[in-house]
């Protein structure tokens, strides 16, 4: 299906955060909408998804002139008090088109520039290590965090076929670690994996924090169930993964490769340091 893309000029960059962000005081989004098209992302049930009347993942807009915009947004919420930013809550800011727009880049330069107390960026996407120039400058104010949700790429293709192949995240996530940057590994949310998916991360990071569709679609898994996933669960005869117990196999098999302070579940693995 073809992708739409439009450029338009944001009205602001950094805005309020809440609920599950409540611990930042902004999140910052270099798009609207996102290629990845994940079949369980819970943007699909958010104002910006249902009312576009385009299906997810067809479309994305592209914020211009983001850089000078966030760099006077920056400088006046830093008069208010401390600013931490989660980047990004409702798309991936490393998603194919920032190869060629480089949102996100323009944006991490603005940020060396004038740094925020925190920043963390989450996404999925290999294409993060681009930027390690950047994330060295501000290596004590920032944490990565790359969603690796199973070891099992055929499962990666079942739930999410247009997002980068399992493979190709684990060596993002060893680069960014053998950089000496701060990482961690998403599981979020956990699906069906192997039993060495914990030693495999153990390998790589020294950070991991697991999320399910219950704990952290912000509605207790309402979200994900109008969505319809469990159908995909049982056509693939996996329904036994998509429980509220599920998750405890995968924590289990992390607690035997982690020490307790490197693990975190849910909301807490997002938050500030």
């Amino acid at each position: 299906m073809k992708l739409t893309i439009t450029h338009k000029k944001p009205s602001r960059l950094l805005n309020p955060a809440s609920g599950f962000l409540s611990g930042y005081s902004h999140t910052l989004n270099p798009y609207t909408g996102c290629s990845y098209a994940c079949s369980y992302c819970y943007v699909r049930q958010m104002p910006v998804a249902l009312f576009r009347g385009e299906e997810w993942g067809t479309w994305i807009d592209v914020k211009t002139e983001a850089a000078t915009k966030l760099k006077k947004e920056l400088q006046s919420a830093k008069k208010k008090g401390p600013v931490t930013i989660f980047m990004s809550s409702s798309t991936d800011p490393y998603q194919p088109l920032e190869a060629q727009e480089k949102v996100t880049r323009g944006l991490l330069e603005t940020m060396v520039e004038e740094p925020p107390d925190f920043l963390f960026v989450q996404t999925r996407s290999p294409l993060v290590t681009r930027d390690l120039d950047l994330f060295a400058q501000l290596k004590d104010r920032i944490r990565i965090s790359i969603t690796v949700e199973t070891d099992r790429d055929e499962i990666r293709r079942l739930f999410a076929p247009k997002a980068p192949p399992i493979r190709a995240r684990l060596q993002a996530l060893q680069t960014i670690a053998d950089a000496g940057l701060p990482v961690q590994a998403a599981i979020a949310p956990v699906l069906p994996c192997s039993d060495n998916f914990a030693r495999t991360l153990a390998g790589i990071v020294t950070r991991v924090c697991l999320d399910d569709y219950f704990m952290g679609d912000g509605s207790g898994g309402r979200r994900t169930e109008r969505l319809g996933i469990q159908d995909l669960y049982r056509e693939a005869d996996l329904n036994d993964w998509y429980d509220r117990t599920a998750y405890l196999r995968v924590w289990q098999q992390l607690q035997q490769e982690f020490p307790p302070e490197q693990l975190f579940r849910s909301q807490l693995g997002f938050l500030p340091n």
